[in-house]
């Protein structure tokens, strides 16, 4: 029988890696107006693979706290002590976030404060007293909790001027919270709302804590095979929760992160994990695994510095826009339209040569960490 002790798995590098280079694919292609639909987030309601990546990133980390915070518990670490240091990792990768929002011109009077490393940062920070004092009916309680206490003033508070229940973009709860804390430090496209607001950051926490939870399951002394297909089968329900609250309660919404969201999301996360984690993990045949850990092996790679990669790949972005080049005319343009253009000029289409950019630059970064990978450098924030 097969069962798992705290450490580190191959399926959840394996999963973080796919992650990972979903996310720097759909951060980075050739021309923002020429993508293929499930490469562009859902305009407002409703989602697309892109809008399962942030999600994803959010449940692997809450099975990486279970993992860890059950290693140290069991290595008798004092738990404020523990606490605090969880603390001092999520304030530099909310400084982290926030440098890279900064640059190019670090103009604080209107620099975004929300971001995607922001709300890893927020979600790390209020999830960790739950993980290292709760146990899993409380995480279940905590979770009843904040969803309720998410959804009741979005659908019921009257937003001045607007009214109850209003989902649409800017006239929410969620909006006019971040308006009266935020406002003129938020996503530079909108100026009302952010996709990374504060309030929505209740229902984020709920998907991290939903892979708190599996992690949590993971440790038990259960066979790998049937945890398995415990897995598989909380993915389903958590699918139709996700359906169901969709039709009765608020809309698949990312930028809201509403419930239904959550829940539909938290059930593609558990079942893509299940399969990496049958593959690599728990299938009773060591051929298969060892087939699988082969094939797996670029995706561990890219997983093991996963926060370095994005923070670096969204700095090097910035940096292409930013840096203009002299062209013979006098006019100036950017380094990554410079880039990009021999693409361009491919018979390919417009969106093939968009995608294929974003393909080569997944390329280089996955030669950075395959060069890290190799010296033994991993990068822990």
């Amino acid at each position: 029988m097969q069962t798992l002790a705290p450490g580190r798995l191959d399926s959840l590098d394996a999963f973080r890696g796919f992650t990972i280079a979903a996310m720097v694919l759909v951060n980075n292609p050739g021309d923002w107006s020429h993508l293929y639909g499930p490469l562009a987030h859902a305009k407002w309601h409703g989602w697309t693979f892109t809008d399962t990546i942030f999600p994803f990133f959010l449940f692997i980390g809450g099975v990486s706290m279970a993992f860890s915070l059950g290693r140290r518990a069991a290595q008798g670490v004092d738990k404020p002590q523990l606490l605090l240091k969880l603390a001092k990792r999520a304030c530099l990768i909310f400084l982290i976030g926030f440098l890279l929002n900064l640059i190019p011109y670090f103009n604080f009077h209107t620099v975004r404060i929300p971001g995607v490393l922001q709300r890893i940062a927020l979600c790390t920070l209020l999830a960790a007293p739950i993980v290292v004092y709760c146990g899993w009916r409380m995480q279940l309680a905590v979770i009843a909790a904040l969803l309720a206490l998410y959804s009741a003033p979005m659908l019921l508070y009257p937003v001045p001027g607007i009214g109850a229940g209003v989902l649409e973009p800017g006239k929410d709860f969620g909006a006019y919270i971040d308006r009266m804390l935020l406002d003129g430090h938020m996503w530079v496209q909108s100026k009302t709302w952010d996709p990374e607001g504060l309030f929505s950051t209740l229902p984020a926490l709920c998907s991290q804590l939903f892979g708190v939870l599996a992690g949590r399951f993971l440790l038990t002394a259960l066979p790998r095979t049937e945890q398995t297909v415990w897995l598989l089968l909380a993915g389903l329900l958590f699918l139709w929760l996700g359906a169901v609250g969709d039709a009765v309660l608020m809309p698949i919404n990312k930028s809201l992160w509403t419930p239904s969201y959550c829940f539909l999301m938290t059930g593609w996360a558990l079942l893509l994990f299940s399969a990496f984690f049958w593959l690599l993990d728990a299938n009773p045949h060591a051929a298969v695994r060892r087939a699988a850990a082969r094939w797996s092996t670029p995706l561990r790679i890219y997983g093991m510095n996963a926060l370095f990669i994005f923070a670096f790949s969204g700095l090097v972005a910035k940096m292409f826009g930013f840096i203009k080049l002299a062209q013979p005319d006098g006019s100036q343009v950017a380094l990554g339209r410079m880039l990009y253009a021999p693409l361009r000029a491919l018979p390919l289409g417009a969106v093939n040569t968009s995608l294929l950019y974003a393909l080569l630059f997944n390329a280089c970064m996955f030669a950075l960490a395959w060069a890290m990978w190799r010296r033994r450098w991993f990068v822990k924030v």
